[in-house]
């Protein structure tokens, strides 16, 4: 079963130390993609834009600041109250967003809660692929056994590659 954990909050766009404008936004975090959160911003167009990133990465931002490059977080306080800072860059363009602290800091409670921290890799069911993988390959069907024509099975089991080792072992 998969789970979703979502909150609606509005940020706010910093256009400039004096001047920001609302922005509602949705984070969303997906059991099934347990390392990634999600910011979808509504910013009054036809098309919403949306940002995916590592939770670690906001995780961490809650608390100091973090990230490189496309992403960077960072707390601080904004008229005596708590904020996280996220500053995204993309080639269309810079955009600092303000987020209130409490909210950001429950919405990730949850998230945690979902999925701890150091069991993600356990919701993706990679060793359950890789044993599937890694699983003894079956016998050819029982009429190539007997001299019979192959089934599309066994064709499908087949080396495709010849081997360089010749028949008799020379």
């Amino acid at each position: 079963m998969h789970t979703v954990v979502e909150r609606e909050l509005e940020l706010k766009l910093v256009l400039s130390p004096e001047r920001s404008i609302p922005v509602p936004a949705r984070l969303s975090y997906r059991t099934e993609d347990p390392y990634a959160v999600h910011i979808t911003f509504h910013i009054g167009s036809d098309h919403p834009v949306s940002w995916t990133f590592a939770r670690e990465l906001l995780v961490e931002g809650v608390f100091r600041p973090c990230g490189h490059g496309d992403v960077r977080v960072w707390p601080t306080k904004v008229a005596g109250r708590g904020v996280v800072l996220m500053a995204l860059s993309s080639p269309d363009g810079d955009a600092l967003l303000e987020a209130p602290a409490t909210q950001v800091s429950a919405w990730l409670e949850r998230t945690l809660r979902a999925v701890p921290p150091g069991s993600e890799a356990d919701r993706l069911g990679i060793d359950a692929g890789l044993a599937e993988l890694l699983a003894p390959s079956p016998r050819l069907s029982p009429s190539l056994d007997q001299g019979g024509s192959p089934s599309p099975d066994d064709l499908w089991l087949r080396d495709p590659w010849p081997s360089d080792e010749s028949a008799d072992g020379e």
